[in-house]
């Protein structure tokens, strides 16, 4: 697999996708749950008191179900992180469903994928009969030798594109995903979809505080880029917003994040340890004060 080869149709390169994600993953462990999860967790509404890996499983659930991954023998999941939806996949089955036979996971971060494949090779609950690779590959780039039955993208989609892009250029770079999504998806199939947004233009937050200083050289879409972008290709069967969501997960992490504070600048340093906490604590607030969205989507194959 040639780690560096990328078509150019994306925003964030391997290097800037790896100065977030390769920062270490212990460091990471200190602060997400036990899952590795790091997208939003899903809670059943604002008084729901469940712990945040419960909101965590929640949401691999809510994406297994929703893009028929539950139910899929091959599934792709585009921006994998640490695997834990592929090893969700293995487990949760519908009714009837047969066995995962392959899940695919794609990510520019080499230490996201070394981690991946580590931890799902210790898994005593994955039967041999399903075959999970992690690859170090640009959904651009990945060419399957036939459909999947499913895919599944979370926190990817916010990378595809570059702050000096303007809005008919993402929505072109957004369509160019969404072509090769319907082309490498079995007719019928379906995809489900979860990305930050921008809120209403006159609320949006300027990108740089909250993006380019932690995910260098990427850009939030807008909702009505991502429709467009997707028309005629995909029927948006079901969005939501899940922003106080994302808010409250983001909360949670900052506050798991000062209690290792110690451990944290041991690992990676007072500076980077800083942007971390100035991040999670500006998203929160961004989320809260309708600047930012958390959307997920249900998006059937035309």
């Amino acid at each position: 697999m040639d780690s560096t080869k990328t078509t150019g149709t994306t925003g964030a390169s391997p290097a800037a996708i790896q100065a977030h994600y390769d920062v270490g993953n212990e460091f990471y462990r200190l602060w997400l749950d036990e899952t590795m999860t790091y997208s939003s967790a899903l809670w059943r509404d604002e008084n729901d008191t469940a712990s945040l890996a419960e909101a965590q499983q929640r949401k691999l659930v809510w994406h297994l179900k929703h893009s028929g991954a539950d139910r899929a023998t091959s599934v792709l999941d585009i921006g994998c992180g640490w695997g834990a939806m592929l090893r969700a996949a293995v487990r949760t089955r519908a009714d009837g469903a047969a066995p995962l036979a392959r899940g695919v996971g794609l990510t520019l971060s080499e230490a996201q994928a070394a981690l991946a494949r580590s931890l799902t090779a210790s898994d005593q609950t994955i039967p041999p009969e399903s075959s999970l690779e992690f690859r170090l590959e640009s959904w651009a780039d990945h060419q399957p030798a036939k459909p999947y039955g499913a895919i599944i993208s979370v926190g990817a989609f916010e990378h595809f594109t570059k702050p000096a892009d303007d809005a008919p250029a993402k929505i072109a770079i957004y369509r160019a995903f969404f072509t090769k999504c319907r082309d490498m998806l079995a007719p019928g199939g379906r995809m489900s979809l979860q990305t930050i947004a921008y809120g209403d233009p006159e609320d949006a937050v300027p990108a740089g505080p909250l993006v380019e200083d932690i995910f260098p050289e990427s850009e939030l879409p807008r909702l009505p880029e991502i429709i467009l972008a997707a028309n005629g290709l995909f029927e948006i069967e079901l969005y939501r917003n899940d922003r106080t969501d994302y808010g409250r997960t983001c909360e949670i992490w900052a506050a798991n994040l000062k209690a290792q504070k110690a451990r944290a600048i041991e690992m990676v340093g007072k500076e980077q340890t800083r942007r971390y906490e100035r991040y999670l604590k500006f998203a929160a607030w961004g989320f809260f004060s309708h600047r930012l969205h958390l959307l997920r989507f249900r998006m059937k194959r035309r």
